[in-house]
């Protein structure tokens, strides 16, 4: 099943990737600094807002579709997740048209709030119908809404950006496109539910077990954007906007990277412990954190080789020089978060010990709101920087260190020691090229260093990589068979 949605999901973040890199290329010139800082605030607003709201359901869907039986039971399942939606839909808008009217925020963020706030109830229904088709193994439904959300969301908000639309642009983007997209997906959804009646014992057990996910998220959103804030407050919105740019193109490399082994992991871990029992679980695991370090480990130090002439080729001019400052930092952030998140994490939400969850994020959590309150003042932009790795880093030993507790996963250090090894060769062989600027110098460095981590990989079998690329080889002519 992992292989399955790996190979299932790639052309979907293969398209969030690339819309990812168009998306910072354009924004940051179609946009002043100032709303490009605005906007980035209006996101973190908005994606806090969706966690501590909604989220909870969605995780529900993803983690006990697998343990439903045929009929009632999962008639019910539906119904309680859906009719519970719209229910706090209807809650939900209203209070946040009284917050945004009776907040004492500058005017120039109402818009951007207001458009990013009424955006959160439509893409939790389609969460929900994308986190049903992943649980299902149905990848093509998943994939299919993913790459629609992509670059639907950035063409609208690129046009508006375009006609003058400002911070808001971006987030009018995200709201339309799943908007679009419910009437093809929810009539299906909901008729899963028609049978069913909403059981308050299941919701009971639904949110004992997604409420603390919910919160650990809102805390993960912290470390994320803690940094923002204390920008706009100990700096200016510009600064918001320079920092911001320089995390999207080090994090998003990253994050589409974990995002897309993620999908297809979570799944097959949660089939493999409810079908298999632990000792599928460990076998399962193992090979997922091998993947995840064999790939992840080479983009976090090929971004940070790069970090120079990915920003001359992407940043507009105003915003360049700090985003070349913060990205090997944010790289390392991102790989340390990714690490966490999708694979140490894995042991709260399977032995369905979520409180857990929480308590371990809010040890990185808290730190990162020290460390930046200390760093910045002094540092800027480069001070947030480093309070961001530092906590990531703080959150990924407290996450191994509570979840062996629970349910202990297995560390492939054989293939991290390999992969390491590998990086530095890699490192190395990209330090000597020449510093010919922009563009081209970024594809040189990027072709050479992966041809020289891919050929030490093979050459040393780091995370099994040759009976990895034999695997995928046949999965490969098997769905060419197929077809």
């Amino acid at each position: 099943m992992f292989w399955r949605g790996v190979l299932g999901y790639l052309p979907a973040n293969i398209i969030q990737g690339v819309v990812g890199f168009l998306a910072v290329v354009v924004y940051t010139r179609l946009l002043s600094a100032e709303d490009f800082g605005r906007y980035a605030l209006a996101f973190s607003v908005m994606t806090l807002a969706h966690v501590a709201t909604f989220s909870w359901l969605e995780a529900a869907m993803a983690r006990f579709w697998a343990a439903q039986r045929d009929g009632a039971d999962m008639a019910s399942h539906f119904a309680s997740l859906y009719r519970t939606a719209f229910i706090m839909t209807a809650l939900f808008l209203p209070l946040a048209a009284l917050v945004i009217w009776l907040w004492p925020m500058p005017d120039s963020f109402r818009l951007p709030i207001g458009v990013a706030l009424l955006g959160i109830p439509v893409r939790c229904l389609t969460k929900l119908a994308q986190e049903r088709y992943r649980a299902a193994g149905e990848v093509r439904k998943a994939a299919s809404l993913d790459i629609w959300n992509t670059l639907a969301g950035f063409g609208v908000g690129a046009a508006i950006a375009l006609s003058g639309g400002g911070a808001s642009s971006p987030l009018a983007g995200l709201l339309i496109a799943p908007l679009f997209a419910l009437p093809f997906i929810l009539p299906g959804e909901l008729r899963e539910a028609r049978s069913g009646v909403v059981d308050h014992e299941r919701l009971k057990s639904y949110a004992v077990y997604g409420y603390p996910i919910a919160a650990s998220l809102g805390l993960a959103l912290v470390l994320a954007s803690t940094d923002r804030f204390l920008l706009a407050m100990f700096m200016d919105e510009a600064a918001v906007g320079a920092y911001h740019a320089g995390y999207s193109i080090a994090n998003r490399t990253l994050d589409v990277l974990f995002i897309w082994l993620g999908t297809a992991g979570t799944p097959a871990l949660v089939m493999a412990l409810e079908r298999g029992g632990r000792e599928q679980l460990q076998a399962a695991a193992r090979e997922q954190a091998s993947t995840l370090i064999l790939i992840g480990l080479p983009a976090a130090v090929g971004v940070a080789l790069v970090a120079r002439p990915l920003s001359e080729f992407m940043i507009g001019e105003d915003l360049r020089h700090a985003a070349t400052l913060v990205t090997p930092w944010i790289a390392l952030s991102s790989l340390l978060a990714g690490m966490t998140v999708y694979y140490f994490h894995q042991a709260f939400t399977l032995g369905r010990r979520t409180g857990w969850l929480l308590a371990a994020m809010s040890v990185p959590a808290i730190s990162n709101v020290i460390l930046n309150i200390v760093l910045i003042p002094p540092f800027g932009v480069l001070g947030a920087a480093w309070a961001t790795a530092a906590s990531f880093a703080v959150g990924l030993v407290a996450s191994w260190a509570m979840g062996r507790r629970i349910l202990p996963l297995p560390t492939p250090w054989t293939t991290l020691g390999q992969c390491a090894l590998c990086c530095g060769v890699m490192a190395l062989a990209v330090w000597f090229l020449p510093p010919i600027g922009g563009f081209p110098e970024l594809m040189l460095d990027a072709s050479v260093g992966a041809t020289v981590y891919g050929v030490c990989a093979f050459a040393l079998n780091a995370g099994g990589v040759r009976e990895l690329a034999q695997r995928l080889l046949r999965a490969i002519q098997a769905r060419r068979a197929t077809a």
